[in-house]
């Protein structure tokens, strides 16, 4: 908890878990911390670019499934950006958009639901950020 409040107090130094992290071969974004979430978010709301946010959970079989078909998404759709949250690790995140099943998928526009996808629906995904992000 000490790491969780220096970190959203802007104390102690940058720790692992409050950054928003990268793998250096994909574009999806990873957030351990609803500070460091919610500070994003809010720049999220002045962007006319789609967000598509994965809300998975690493015990989720459908969700593992579908993690390589996100990455390819993100490497393809450059202009849309791509973030993963887990439910268990944020799961305040999750309730606010009201996730009740694993995958699911909210795109946003301006900080603003366009749109969801629940379950691992590949094309139905593909077909709505193709809708979205013009």
């Amino acid at each position: 908890m000490g790491g969780f409040l220096s970190s959203f107090l802007g104390g102690g130094g940058p720790s692992a878990d409050s950054q928003p992290s990268e793998s250096a071969d994909s574009a999806v974004k990873t957030f351990h911390s609803s500070a460091r979430w919610q500070l994003h978010f809010n720049e999220l709301k002045d962007s006319p670019r789609l967000v598509v946010i994965d809300f998975s959970a690493s015990w989720c079989g459908p969700c593992k499934m579908m993690e390589p078909i996100i990455h390819a998404m993100a490497n393809d759709f450059t202009d849309v950006e791509f973030i993963k949250i887990d439910v268990d690790e944020l799961s305040d995140v999750a309730q606010e958009f009201k996730v009740q099943a694993m995958p699911t998928f909210v795109l946003l526009k301006k900080g603003k639901e366009v749109d969801k996808v629940v379950g691992a629906k590949k094309d139905e995904l593909q077909n709505k950020i193709k809708k979205h992000r013009a």
